[in-house]
């Protein structure tokens, strides 16, 4: 920093420390919630009351002029008195890329607007990223920050992504996205997987928060999304976002909030509308996922609202890495592919475990209401890692209309296992299906499908069906077949003494149903 521009970094502190501006207080970690497991309370965040204004350092809130500059001027003076909050007033800014740091509370006003730049040359040079589950160097996300503590983005201000004004073809980018899975197949190190280039170009996320450690996203919305993940916190703990409003629907590939190998994290009261999955946790992809090695765990997803994309929650796609101790509560789902997704490819490895969901209400479904799979094709082509899927407990679900009530599709060599859906309500096309899995328990679960039975279930063992009331006007409740069916039971409604219609597969063994 010259000693012009340090004078008035200095000017504009002592300024703004005795101004009638309201300066930030201490951001105190929410109440650490109820949880089926343990997880300790997020670290709080506190940020010095001292208020650096973009605007003492060139910015200009015409809509046109970059304010790169200025934004770096600024975050860089808040950084050397110690930190604190820098200001995005009420207006309309242009920028590039935004790299926070220490102890910075980017605060967007209310009635700013920050619209960003479509030209990767203002995203230079590259920076490391995650990208589709294994690390590169590429294009600088809009809002990035890198081995960071207590930093932040907060206030009722917006953010415009324009994703859909980023010129990179499909085709350009499934090359470079190949190239990617090349390099990590010929185990090229890190530092030369570099991507920010005409003729590999891998579209930026918006919202990159990487290796952080008190991280909090607070009360902005996004208008329109960037050109690849909307939010993406990967290798960080201690992660708050709560008051969003996301509509990134530009692209595929626009994931709401992606929580990525990643602990310690809430994410509440967001409001969200994609192309992608809403709230997205994730852990790495395959070989460059297992050599990092980080799970996601202690995650806690509540009070979410989402209208748009292909999952509300959706946890795995990558999963080398584990994911485990989810609890999803309280949300609210309509207009999706799926609503509530457990999902992993053969080959790429990890364990789900220990996932709860309670007290979900979906609207009209398109897809799977619920929908667990392992099922799939995979970019893994050798070392095809074994995954598994287990203690995954759902409860007080309720839809009004999808396409399949609930899609459990396990692997033959690993199967399904421990999963308990008690009281779920669902009114669907087709029926519950079943297939792989091992130690499932169905409680009072009331599925009504327009055609087909209620329930099918294929080579699938110790399954327990408790409180049969919805089988009252169906031909066919329960459909068996497969030779690998076993102690299958039936606890009928014991005050209508229900007997309900049961069809065996031929191959199905005699005794695999007992009726209890």
């Amino acid at each position: 920093m010259s000693p012009v521009d340090k004078t008035i970094a200095d000017a504009t502190i002592v300024r703004r420390q005795h101004s009638a501006a309201i300066v930030r207080r201490s951001l105190d970690a929410v109440k650490n919630p109820r949880v089926p497991f343990r997880m300790p309370a997020l670290r709080p965040l506190r940020f010095p009351k001292r208020i650096i204004d973009i605007r003492d350092f060139g910015a200009v809130a015409d809509g046109q002029t970059p304010c790169t500059v200025a934004i770096a001027r600024a975050i860089q003076a808040c950084v050397e008195a110690g930190g604190g909050r820098v200001l995005i007033p009420a207006g309309s800014w242009f920028t590039g890329a935004i790299h926070l740091r220490d102890n910075i509370d980017l605060h967007l006003a209310e009635g700013a607007t920050v619209r960003f730049s479509s030209q990767p040359a203002d995203y230079l040079p590259a920076v490391f990223v995650r990208w589709d589950g294994q690390e590169c160097h590429n294009y600088s996300p809009f809002i990035y920050a890198s081995a960071c503590r207590n930093v932040a983005i907060t206030g009722a201000g917006s953010l415009m992504g324009q994703g859909a004004q980023w010129d990179v073809t499909k085709k350009s980018q499934n090359l470079a996205l190949a190239r990617l899975h090349q390099m990590v197949a010929d185990d090229v190190p890190v530092e030369q997987r570099r991507f920010a280039v005409e003729e590999f170009p891998l579209r930026p996320q918006m919202i990159c928060f990487i290796n952080c450690a008190g991280v909090l996203l607070e009360d902005f919305s996004i208008t329109e999304g960037g050109p690849a993940r909307t939010i993406h916190v990967a290798y960080c703990q201690d992660v708050l976002i709560r008051r969003l409003r996301v509509a990134a629907s530009a692209r595929p590939g626009n994931d709401g909030i992606s929580i990525d190998s990643t602990c310690n994290a809430i994410v509440e009261d967001c409001q969200l509308q994609t192309a992608d999955d809403c709230v997205a946790l994730k852990s790495g992809l395959n070989g460059d996922g297992c050599r990092v090695g980080k799970a996601t765990e202690n995650v806690v997803v509540r009070r979410i609202r989402a209208t748009g994309g292909l999952g509300g929650i959706a946890i795995g796609g990558e999963i080398a890495g584990g994911i485990r101790n989810v609890f999803v509560h309280d949300c609210n789902y309509a207009g999706l592919a799926a609503g509530i997704s457990i999902k992993a490819k053969p080959g790429r490895g990890g364990t789900v475990e220990n996932v709860f969901v309670d007290n979900v209400t979906m609207g009209n479904i398109p897809g799977d209401a619920i929908q667990m799979m392992a099922e799939g094709s995979s970019s893994a082509k050798a070392d095809r890692k074994p995954m598994t899927f287990r203690n995954i407990q759902m409860r007080n679900i309720t839809c009004e209309q999808a396409d399949t009530a609930v899609r459990m599709v396990g692997l033959a060599d690993a199967p399904l296992r421990e999963v308990v859906l008690e009281n779920v309500n669902i009114t669907a096309r087709e029926g519950l299906y079943c297939t792989a899995s091992n130690g499932v328990r169905l409680i009072n679960v009331r599925i009504t499908p327009r055609s087909g039975p209620v329930l099918s279930v294929k080579d699938s063992q110790h399954i327990v069906i408790d409180g049969l009331n919805s089988v009252h006007g169906r031909s066919v409740f329960l459909d068996l077949r497969g030779r690998q069916i076993r102690d299958v039971r039936l606890k009928g409604d014991q005050r209508t003494r229900v007997r309900p219609v049961v069809v065996l597969g031929v191959d199905v063994p005699k005794d695999a149903i007992i009726h209890e």
